[in-house]
């Protein structure tokens, strides 16, 4: 048996301690627990072992001596019924605490939260008053969350990813500088190509039965849908059941490489795709069919510079690891994938990509992106 000293309530809240020893375990401080749910997240990904967060907290007002003691009492009786394995720590300090249960069942999620329920609640009746047990909510998250349903509008459990909704304050300052080149780029290129689209308007009604803007639902970041805007290259009312088979090989990469007639290169992208009208193909080409995403960049669902969004049905076939290109950066017109590989890079290494830039980036390399990308349009070199 361990013995299990007893600790003040004032050094347990301590924000400058990392952790605090407790027989066998530590409880963390807020920044080391939310530290660890980060990299357990990364395990995750690897093992595709999922695992499971409690959250734990007081129903008196945050900050008040009452909440202190009921959470420090919640604490003393957590660290006799949780796990050697198991990580405890302050999720939000003096608020609310957290424990991670890792090396769970991948099936039958629903049993193992019952008993957790079960088990935590029994102990937590043994050592506190009645009333401050009434108080207690106790709250399951578990990790790889549910992103199947998309109506939501944001189908992310944000309690998952508290290291990506927390900016880093040295670089706040350059991602307002960064939303700044957004409005006064965007801006910009509405001003100055307004006869240009005018001229694509009149067109695509000259040629083709429809609207002139193309809408779509894509997934923004932290899986927030909105509504992604294109010039229309594409009869309406088109199938895209085909498109939708052919993404989910080109994901799980049982895609036939094949390289397009004349060329030989192998290509990751739907080609000779008869939903195209003869003005979207021109369209398509010179890429002029995005520049109503400028738009999208404008209202802020979109970024100049970002990983390209994807459709739903996209999202419903990637892997863990792969859903971090669209948690870790908001979306854009152009980036490192589009001025590299673009639709000749396979789907996981256009991932690592978008990865290598949100985990590497600067206003500085969103710039020389920008700088680089008129030269990929002129090429066009993957785009159909």
């Amino acid at each position: 048996m361990v013995l299990m000293p007893v600790i003040s309530a004032s050094k347990l809240g301590d924000p400058l301690l990392e952790s605090v020893a407790v027989g066998v375990h530590e409880v963390l401080s807020e920044e080391a627990f939310k530290r660890m749910i980060a990299i357990e997240r990364k395990r995750t990904e690897r093992s595709r072992e999922p695992f499971l967060l409690m959250l734990l907290e007081a129903g008196h007002r945050p900050g008040s001596e009452l909440n202190r003691r009921a959470l420090d009492r919640v604490v003393s009786a957590l660290l006799t019924s949780i796990r050697e394995t198991d990580i405890i720590g302050w999720y939000n300090d003096r608020t609310a605490v957290g424990v991670m249960y890792t090396g769970l069942p991948v099936k039958d999620k629903k049993p193992v939260i019952n008993i957790i329920l079960s088990k935590v609640s029994a102990t937590l009746r043994n050592e506190l008053l009645l009333e401050q047990f009434n108080q207690v909510t106790i709250s399951f998250h578990i990790f790889p969350d549910d992103w199947d349903n998309h109506d939501s509008g944001d189908p992310t459990d944000r309690v998952l990813y508290p290291d990506l909704l927390t900016i880093d304050r040295r670089k706040k300052p350059a991602l307002a500088l960064k939303r700044v080149l957004d409005i006064v780029g965007s801006a910009i290129i509405l001003t100055i190509c307004a006869p240009l689209f005018l001229i694509i308007a009149l067109a695509i009604k000259a040629t083709s039965k429809g609207p002139v803007l193309f809408k779509q639902q894509r997934v923004g970041q932290y899986g927030r849908c909105f509504t992604f805007l294109k010039f229309r290259s594409m009869h309406v009312n088109s199938d895209t059941s085909a498109h939708e088979e052919f993404i989910t090989q080109f994901i799980t990469d049982r895609g036939e490489h094949r390289p397009p007639s004349g060329s030989g290169d192998g290509m990751y992208k739907l080609t000779n795709d008869r939903r195209v009208t003869m003005l979207g193909k021109i369209l398509r080409r010179s890429s002029l069919d995005e520049l109503p995403q400028f738009l999208n960049v404008l209202m802020g669902d979109m970024s100049m510079v970002g990983p390209r969004p994807p459709i739903p049905y996209e999202v419903a076939v990637y892997q863990t690891w792969h859903r971090r290109r669209v948690l870790e950066v908001k979306p854009g017109i152009t980036g490192l994938w589009q001025v590299t590989g673009r639709s000749r890079t396979k789907f996981d290494e256009m991932v690592r990509l978008d990865l290598r830039y949100a985990e590497s980036w600067t206003l500085w390399r969103d710039i020389k992106i920008l700088l680089r990308t008129p030269l990929a349009v002129i090429k066009g070199a993957g785009a159909y």
